[in-house]
């Protein structure tokens, strides 16, 4: 890891210096283990192997545009195909990173498996989500470098984030708890960086519709503009959006109008093709991707 003096943990935009992803091949492995789990993990369809290892390619080859340090978790026979969205497993911070316990019971092994890339690498752990405590890391977005913002969904229920008040409040940092909505129930995926893609200091991609009234105002309070993204793009993963740098986005191909929004918000836009490690499993290139620092 590079000179940590200028860099910080705590952004969802500044441009990235360096994380962490999980390659699709490592993740699905190939068409048999897709055949035994996709339907149980609730994707919309069986991904196609060699169309998603073609899709992951281009998504990576995005990220190197931007020359982050880019590091990858291992392999591991005991994950499920959800071990692609790698940002679900872990919170990384200034102090640290935070192991989640994951409210999906066929991930539960993530948080292990990654503790163990994490050390080999030398990163510091601040702490574990435990016991009954639930928390997955696509509920959780920072909107400055001492407020995280943290989902109550049905990934992360009151204890975890009770333990994640605890080790962050006496560091400094408020955790502001945004209340999610039923929407389609526990078997869906749906974390509060499903409505919520902040791509600079003052801009932030979302989806309304779904959007605590509270919460929304309290972007509008803390002086956020509001790309608002249109119900027919919102299942396009349109309101998922990875900010390489401030309004520097990379987003699933086919949301045109909400491109077009950020484009007329002066963001520059870079798209890729996601109908198979994104669309059929409700993760967006957040999902794909475990930032761990950005430069101040």
């Amino acid at each position: 890891m590079k000179d940590t003096k200028a860099l910080t943990a705590h952004s969802e935009y500044l441009p990235l210096d360096s994380i962490f992803i999980n390659p699709v091949t490592n993740a699905f492995m190939g068409a048999a283990k897709i055949a035994t789990q996709w339907k149980a993990l609730n994707y919309l369809s069986s991904p196609v192997f060699k169309t998603a290892v073609e899709e992951y390619a281009n998504f990576k080859s995005l990220l190197g545009e931007h020359h982050p340090d880019v590091y990858y978790f291992s392999e591991d026979k005991s994950l499920s195909l959800d071990a692609l969205y790698c940002r679900d497993a872990s919170i990384s911070t200034d102090h640290g990173m935070i192991l989640c316990n994951m409210g999906k019971a066929m991930r539960s092994f993530e948080p292990k498996a990654q503790r163990k890339v994490y050390e080999a690498a030398g990163i510091p752990i601040l702490g574990s989500i435990e016991g009954r405590g639930t928390l997955e890391g696509g509920d959780v977005a920072w909107l400055d470098t001492n407020t995280l913002a943290v989902g109550h969904s049905y990934r992360t229920n009151e204890a975890g984030i009770e333990q994640l008040k605890g080790l962050l409040i006496p560091l400094g940092i408020d955790v502001l708890v945004v209340e999610l909505p039923h929407f389609r129930g526990p078997t869906d995926v749906f974390h509060l960086m499903s409505v919520l893609s902040p791509v600079d200091s003052n801009l932030a991609v979302v989806y309304s519709p779904l959007m605590p009234i509270t919460f929304r105002n309290e972007l509008l309070e803390r002086g956020f503009e509001l790309i608002e993204v249109p119900e027919n793009e919102f299942d396009t993963l349109g309101s998922n959006v990875l900010a390489v740098a401030p309004r520097d986005c990379i987003m699933v191909k086919g949301n045109p109008k909400t491109e077009q929004a950020l484009m007329a918000s002066g963001c520059k836009v870079t798209t890729y093709s996601g109908h198979e490690i994104c669309i059929k499993g409700g993760g967006g290139p957040t999902c794909l991707t475990r930032p761990v620092k950005r430069r101040l």
